[in-house]
């Protein structure tokens, strides 16, 4: 049985002094969704592109979690991010009204990027519906071209490389 941490999400950035702990860091971060009728396709089983809408959601809880509004940084700091590349594999399919928890575990980072191993798991039975990896770029919003991450979410997440 696998058991998995609550991350209390501090308050919208910059006024934000809590941030997640190292310990917190090294474990993936965790999000739960669930299937709605809107996400599936003719035969009730999520469409293909309801995955990557949860899996964004799960990366910008994540961000948050750090102190981040994706707002806030496009506003205050003119900075975005955008998926680079993404490589998915669908091994089986979520059904409506399942309960998903999406996991966001980073695992590289760079000057101006960001990689991810991000899974969907069936809260039921533990089952692995979508596995991805997702390489995140970090770009000026105006002209999106890359622009290096903000100091403090670099120190926020010095450990990983």
């Amino acid at each position: 049985m696998r058991v998995f941490a609550k991350i209390r999400l501090p308050p919208i950035f910059p006024s934000c002094v809590n941030s997640l702990s190292n310990q917190e860091q090294s474990r993936p971060f965790l999000l739960r969704v669930r299937v709605y009728y809107e996400d599936t396709d003719a035969l009730g089983v999520a469409y293909h592109a309801t995955y990557l809408k949860f899996m964004e959601r799960a990366r910008t809880e994540w961000l948050r979690g750090l102190g981040y509004e994706q707002h806030s940084l496009r506003d205050r700091h003119g900075l975005g991010f955008i998926v680079r590349s993404l490589s998915l594999d669908y091994l089986k399919g979520a059904r409506l009204d399942d309960l998903l928890e999406v996991s966001v575990a980073l695992t590289r980072r760079g000057g101006a990027s960001l990689d991810f191993e991000q899974e969907l798991r069936r809260v039921s039975d533990g089952a692995l519906c979508c596995r991805g990896l997702v390489k995140i770029a970090c770009v000026a919003a105006d002209t999106l071209k890359p622009s290096p991450l903000p100091q403090r979410l670099l120190a926020e997440i010095a450990d990983v490389r």
